[in-house]
């Protein structure tokens, strides 16, 4: 049974989400917050696999939320919901350790299909969408030249499927373009991860834009 809490400051909103996720057999809501001092109260006390966030609160914004999470070692993970799909707070959000956004008016399946993929560890957001995210926010830096500091715990194989990564390439077409197995492709992804101490492949692309480091089209 997957545990959500839910943390929107409209009420509407967080019945409207309760209604469609009660409905589902293997989803649980366990709670409601209306900011995100409730939010980190809650999630202590709860113990949830998914918290559905609202970007924009009263007293902390889901933001912060997000972020003092992550930094606090919880295990939920952070489905962020907004208004606009280019939104700063999105990005903001992904950088804190979101896994993951969805448009408050998202259809019934969708919300159902996020909340349980992101339960059991995967990103929600494809990694082109948030690539466009990090361009609309960050500006286009010139890719290095060299391999950034920060990629210096990786082995070379690791490196040549994490430029993949950061292009949005699925496991399939990272093993098609480099001739390995899905399997084999999914335990480097794993762990490059782990050595980068990254959440999932959404931070890996916000990585490696913000680093230069990508992969060349040809």
């Amino acid at each position: 049974m997957t545990r959500v809490l839910l943390c929107d400051d409209q009420e509407l909103v967080r019945a409207g989400f309760r209604l469609i996720l009660d409905l589902e057999d293997d989803l649980e809501v366990v709670g409601e917050a209306a900011d995100g001092v409730e939010c980190l109260r809650q999630v202590a006390s709860l113990a949830p696999d998914v918290v559905l966030m609202d970007i924009r609160m009263p007293r902390m914004d889901g933001v912060e939320a997000t972020r003092r999470l992550v930094r606090a070692g919880s295990p939920a993970r952070v489905l962020v919901l907004t208004t606009f799909d280019l939104d700063q707070y999105i990005y903001d959000a992904m950088r804190q350790g979101a896994s993951g956004f969805l448009l408050k008016d998202v259809p019934r399946e969708q919300l159902v299909f996020a909340v349980r993929m992101v339960a059991r560890g995967d990103a929600f957001v494809s990694p082109a969408v948030t690539r466009r995210l990090v361009e609309h926010y960050v500006g286009s830096p010139p890719p290095s030249t060299g391999v950034p500091s920060v990629l210096d715990p990786l082995s070379d194989r690791e490196l040549e499927v994490f430029r993949f990564l950061a292009d949005g390439c699925s496991n399939q077409e990272i093993a098609e373009a480099l001739v390995l197995g899905e399997t084999t492709v999914k335990t480097h992804v794993g762990s490059i991860l782990a050595k980068l101490g990254l959440r999932d492949r959404i931070q890996a692309v916000v990585l490696a834009y913000e680093s230069g480091f990508r992969r060349r089209r040809g």
